[in-house]
């Protein structure tokens, strides 16, 4: 009895703690207010060739980009999406059980990855002509995105953040991508999509905090037609990429489901 007890006094710790770090992750995601006694954002840093940068304007000019709308919210509005029957079911459902696999420390692609209240930092290597998007939260893992200008391969082993090729546009970087794999949600609502599903992205640097992230998707698996979405994207200055271990002390991931969907365990590699 009295190791029955103490269980459940680790348990509801556990628990506690769990809905405190989400508490404190939905505050995160809703974007730090902008103290009104500050001036205005100064303009977007740039190179010496006059492009913008996505970071800071020297190399000692830390920061990392945080999502500033809900990171719960939905990218785009659900009238504008033209799911095919099937995905609108499974989007349905995942309004209710919620099992997405970034909870199980599973990389997400395209714009899930920019949803964490932890950040992303861009890493731009011109000697070897390619473009790095380091992620804090969840698996901690990086994308690659190549812009010497190479096609996309016509024979892809699917994965999680696809093939990504970048280029510049003016100012605004786009990044072409195909070759996912169907083990992620697109966003944090549930956002289902195929194999077949090719993204672009574009990243315009607005000014000094402020970053436009526009995502167009055309996924004939599972939706009728193209669609397009986006949010901002604001520079959080001073931070730093940390290191986040998200595949240790998983040691409640049967308490992260309460109420009626208890039984519901959270470690299962089935991905919904």
């Amino acid at each position: 009895m009295r190791t029955r007890s103490a269980l459940a006094r680790i348990a509801a710790t556990v628990a506690v703690a769990a809905l405190a770090l989400l508490a404190g992750d939905f505050a995160l995601a809703q974007g730090r207010p902008r103290n009104p006694n500050q001036p205005p954002p100064g303009p977007a840093p740039r190179n010496e060739s006059g492009r913008v940068l996505l970071g800071g304007a020297t190399p000692t000019d830390k920061g990392v980009w945080t999502p500033q709308f809900g990171i719960t919210a939905p990218i785009a509005a659900l009238d504008t999406v033209p799911f095919q029957p099937w995905a609108r079911a499974l989007y349905d459902s995942r309004q209710v059980h919620e099992l997405e696999p970034h909870a199980r420390c599973k990389p997400s692609g395209t714009a899930r990855q920019f949803l964490t209240p932890y950040g992303v930092e861009f890493v731009e290597l011109p000697e070897i002509k390619r473009l790095y998007i380091f992620d804090i939260g969840g698996p901690h893992t990086f994308r690659v995105v190549y812009m010497d200008g190479r096609p996309h391969p016509q024979k892809l082993s699917p994965s999680y953040y696809g093939h990504s090729t970048g280029k510049w546009e003016g100012d605004t970087l786009l990044i072409d991508s195909v070759g996912f794999n169907e083990g992620f949600w697109l966003d944090r609502r549930g956002l289902p999509h195929t194999t077949q599903m090719h993204t672009v992205e574009r990243f315009a640097r607005l000014d000094a905090e402020t970053v436009d992230y526009k995502i167009t998707v055309n996924d004939p698996g599972a939706y009728t037609g193209e669609w397009t979405g986006g949010f901002h994207l604001g520079w959080d200055k001073g931070t730093e990429l940390f290191e986040y271990v998200c595949q240790q002390a998983n040691y409640a991931s049967e308490l992260m489901v309460g109420g009626e969907r208890s039984s519901v365990d959270r470690s299962s590699p089935i991905v919904p």
